[in-house]
This record gives structure tokens, C-alpha cells and sequence, in this order.
């Protein structure tokens, strides 16, 4: 057996998966009588269950192989399907370094699955020196997360191949922000990485968080074991047209993502100057943690009233909220209400 299969719960392993009308047929007929739709109607058919056409284009941008792609309905399924191919309920870890994304908790949780966090180091939120001894003493230890850039500190994480390559399960890097800044993507490491995943997403630079498209990077092995067990047609027909249509057109991408990233240099230099901020931490994504020298709740209480919703962190890193770049209009606004706070 490979590295990757003997990871697998058994009773995936010995799974029949769902298989579909669009599943035993492939290609263009006259009439299509075979899956229980209405003759009638615009969106009456089912959508492709494997997104061929999107995964293609996807891949092409990304240069990836069509195999080696999963699209999921947000990364979120994603994270739920890797934790249910892999973690056998009540007795089975994951591994995430604290604070990070909310969701590989509560997908763990779902499936009866403990979480072992390790703190990030306070000021800098890289891992600490010793991640690599604190994850090797953690047993039944079979998916390690690591959210690069990070969400909510915005910064890039560090030493992730050392680490990734001293975790006998499977590594997940979870990629949601990396078209905001300038890092290399780990998609290059796959081939030579078999129990390693990518995780990115249209939701953010591409501005399609309402379709959820979650996008999975990995070796074979694990894109079959993803295509087994997820739901037949988890990705609309107007969600894959949508994506398509905004991946055909990277010249408008690239006019948004340039417009993002100069109102975040903005935006940035605004909040250090602002006599209610301690700290506007580094970030690499489309938003930054800001702690405050005023109370946080009282902050986003006042912020609520003035109409503008920001995150409020405070219950995972103390006195911190999070703003997240918008437009000019947006940016210019939220920092005049800023400036205009008496509170304490």
C-alpha cells in the first residue's frame, strides 16, 4: 500500500461510491432520459459532477494537472471531506497552530475528531521553534492544518516544508489568500509530496464568495479518495458558469487585485496613525489584525452604529478586531468613524 492509502479509514477504503446518471454516461445525446429531471425548464439538467470544463481552466492558470484538482463546494467541504477520509471518529487528532481558521475545528468536532492547538508565538504568529517535536508528540495524529497566509493574523507562516515533511499524516496548507501577496504556492510541492494538499479558493481575489468554489491541489490518491466520497453534484451548474466566465476574464481580475492592494497600502498607513491603535500587524492577505489600545468590544459596538461591520477578535486574540480592505468609498469612511471615536 502507498503512504497516502494507509492512511485512509477502512471503511472508506471498502466504500461503493454514489454512482450517478451523469456517472454512467459522459458526452452529448438527443434525449436524456436517464436521471428523474423535468423536461422542462433552464437549469433543469444536472450540472457535470466532476466541473471538467472548470477544473480544465483552473488548471490551466495554475498549471496543474486536471487530475490533481478537486473542486469543493467552498474549502469548507474540502476540510470536512479530508477529515472524514482520514480521521476515524473518537479516536483520531488533527493538529492546527492556534489562532488560525475556525472551520478545522468545527468540521473536527462534527466528526467526533479532537483538535491538538499549538500556540503561535504571540507577537509574530509563526510557529514556535520546537513545532516540529510538538507535532511528533501528538498520537493518532492524522491531518496537520496550516493556513498560509493566515486567517485572522494575515501573516505567512514559516519553516511549513520542514514541518510538513516531519508530520507522518497528511498536510494540508490551506492557500485562501495567496493570490494578495507574493509567495510561491505550494501546488509545486505536490508531485513530490504525495500526502500534501492545497487548498485555494475563488471566494476571495476572484470575488465569487457567493458561488463556493473551493479548489483541493493534491496527488491523485487523494483526489479520488475526495471524488468518492463527496456528493454527487456538490457544485451548481450557474456556480461552475459563474467561475468560468470570471477565470476567462484575468484582465479584470488583475485590475481589482491592483486596486485591493493599493487601498490596503492606504489603508494600512491610516490605522498606524490612528491614536486608538497599538499595533497593525503585517499582513499578507486582503485584510489586517489591528490591536487596539481602546476597548474592542466597545469599538465594534460603536462601529455597528455607525453602520460599518468589521470582525471583532477579541474572544481569540485579546483587544484585536479585524478589517477587511474594501472599496476607496468603503476605506475612507471607516476611517473618518475611526478617527471620530471618544470611547475608551
Amino acid at each position: 500500500m502507498s503512504e497516502v492509502i494507509n492512511l485512509v479509514r477502512s471503511n472508506i477504503l471498502a466504500l461503493l461510491p454514489y454512482s450517478s446518471a451523469r456517472d454512467e454516461h459522459t458526452g452529448a445525446a438527443e434525449l436524456y432520459l436517464d436521471a428523474n429531471e423535468n423536461p422542462f425548464g433552464n437549469l433543469n439538467r444536472y450540472p457535470d459532477p466532476y466541473q471538467n470544463e472548470l477544473r480544465k481552466k483552473i488548471g490551466e492558470l495554475k498549471s496543474v494537472p486536471i487530475d490533481n484538482i478537486f473542486l469543493g463546494n467552498g474549502s469548507d467541504e474540502a476540510i470536512d471531506l479530508l477529515i472524514r477520509i482520514f480521521c476515524t471518529p473518537g479516536k483520531d487528532k488533527i493538529i492546527t497552530f492556534s489562532p488560525t481558521y475556525g472551520m478545522y475545528k468545527v468540521s473536527a468536532g462534527i466528526n467526533d475528531i479532537d483538535v491538538v492547538e499549538i500556540p503561535l508565538g504571540e507577537q509574530t504568529f509563526q510557529p514556535p521553534s520546537d513545532a516540529v517535536e510538538k507535532i511528533k508528540a501528538v498520537a493518532d495524529a492524522k491531518i496537520l492544518f496550516l493556513c498560509s497566509p493566515n486567517n485572522p493574523t494575515g501573516n505567512s507562516l514559516n519553516n511549513i516544508l520542514e514541518i510538513a515533511d516531519a508530520f507522518s499524516g497528511i498536510t494540508v496548507v490551506d492557500e485562501a489568500y495567496i493570490d494578495f501577496c507574493t509567495n510561491e504556492s505550494f501546488t509545486k510541492q505536490i508531485a513530490a509530496r504525495p500526502r500534501m494538499v492545497v487548498l485555494q479558493t475563488l471566494s476571495k481575489a476572484y470575488g465569487l464568495a457567493a458561488c463556493r468554489i473551493g479548489i483541493a491541489i493534491a496527488g491523485r490518491e487523494i483526489i479520488s479518495l475526495l471524488n468518492k466520497v463527496k456528493p454527487p453534484y456538490n457544485i451548481s451548474l450557474p456556480s461552475q458558469q459563474a467561475a468560468l466566465l470570471a477565470l476567462q476574464d484575468q484582465e479584470s481580475f488583475r485590475h481589482h487585485l491592483d486596486i485591493i492592494l493599493e487601498q490596503k497600502k492606504i489603508v494600512g498607513s491610516a490605522l498606524t496613525k490612528l491614536s486608538i491603535v497599538e499595533k497593525v500587524f503585517e499582513s499578507d492577505a486582503n485584510f489586517f489584525l489591528i490591536k487596539l489600545k481602546v476597548d474592542a468590544n466597545l469599538l465594534y459596538d460603536y462601529l455597528v452604529e455607525n453602520g460599518i461591520i468589521i470582525r471583532n477578535r477579541n474572544a481569540v486574540i485579546q483587544n484585536c478586531i479585524r478589517i477587511t480592505i474594501g472599496t476607496e468609498k468603503e476605506n475612507n469612511r471607516l476611517i473618518e468613524t475611526l478617527k471620530n471615536y471618544n470611547g475608551k
